[in-house]
């Protein structure tokens, strides 16, 4: 079955969880730090579902190309090991967020802050705790289905062989976020991501393993399909992901079976947080009565250059 007629037919809300103003997907438009400086470069996409969050972080720069691994000089390495992308619980208390558990590209926590947060119309401002930084984010999509789904781990359908452990999928309107971990987690070490993969330069197997992760963000196209038009893995860009093969729900779970682009037979468990065929979030926020005379008294030059900007 489809995951959208099977939302449809089987609609579940999640209790709990972030606010309702926090859902959807939102784009960085900006980060301030404490030193003046700024930067509105760096493409961030930040996916929420009710009680976990996707979050992808890529340089402003074309997808590599793709070729074995091996055959990456060390500066597109370096770009690669620099990529961000995770998924993992978020933890809402007292108009802080935090995030806990999950998987990620990078082997230590580069955003360790729980966040302060607000927002007002389709703005959401984020303060970091210790006053490093502020950043501006912009609701992308506002209505259409939102699901998310924690994916625990993808089988070889035949053997039983684990391919990967953790994950998960939020999509929200005509946006979708894709995470899927690694089969295997490196060893402890005391070197970062892009350390290690120095180390590793030009050995295939050694990369792949660190490498054996994905971060995706796509975009339903015409046709309804969701395309990939950012990752982590410069060989997901332009593909697909498929929304089909996936089983009544039973318990809170759901499976997907699927063929790889490798034509090898998978199965994907994954653990409902959330089915919402009709979600809808609204740009406008509440404001006082007081506020709202005060607009409509200054309207001439409050409304002169008015816009939405996402």
């Amino acid at each position: 079955m489809n995951l959208l007629q099977l939302a449809s037919r089987y609609p579940h809300r999640a209790e709990g969880g972030v606010p309702d103003w926090m859902l959807g997907h939102f784009r960085r438009r900006t980060i301030s730090f404490a030193d003046g400086r700024s930067d509105e470069r760096t493409q961030v996409h930040w996916l929420q579902s009710r009680t976990f969050t996707i979050d992808l972080r890529l340089p402003d720069a074309p997808a590599l190309p793709v070729r074995a691994w091996q055959d990456y000089d060390a500066a597109e390495l370096r770009q690669l090991a620099n990529h961000e992308g995770w998924v993992a619980d978020s933890i809402w208390q007292n108009g802080y967020l935090s995030w806990h558990g999950g998987v990620s590209l990078q082997l230590h926590n580069r955003w360790p802050e729980p966040a302060q947060l607000r927002r007002i119309g389709n703005c959401m401002i984020e303060f970091g705790t210790s006053g490093a930084y502020v950043e501006d984010w912009r609701l992308q999509a506002s209505s259409g289905p939102l699901i998310g789904l924690r994916l625990l781990q993808e089988c070889d359908a035949h053997s039983g062989e684990v391919l990967l452990r953790g994950g998960g999928l939020i999509l929200c309107g005509d946006r979708l976020g894709w995470v899927q971990g690694r089969a295997v987690e490196p060893g402890e070490s005391s070197l970062q991501l892009r350390e290690r993969v120095e180390q590793a330069r030009g050995d295939g197997q050694a990369l792949a393993a660190l490498f054996d992760f994905e971060t995706s963000l796509a975009h339903a196209d015409e046709l309804g399909r969701y395309r990939v038009v950012l990752s982590t893995l410069p060989a997901r860009v332009g593909q697909a992901v498929s929304l089909e093969g996936f089983e009544v729900p039973e318990a809170g779970s759901l499976c997907q079976r699927l063929q790889r682009p490798d034509g090898r037979d998978v199965v994907r468990t994954f653990l409902i947080d959330t089915l919402e065929p009709d979600w809808r979030a609204e740009l406008a926020t509440p404001c006082t009565e007081e506020a709202q005379r005060w607009f409509a008294a200054e309207r001439e030059t409050l409304s002169r250059y008015l816009q939405v900007l996402s």
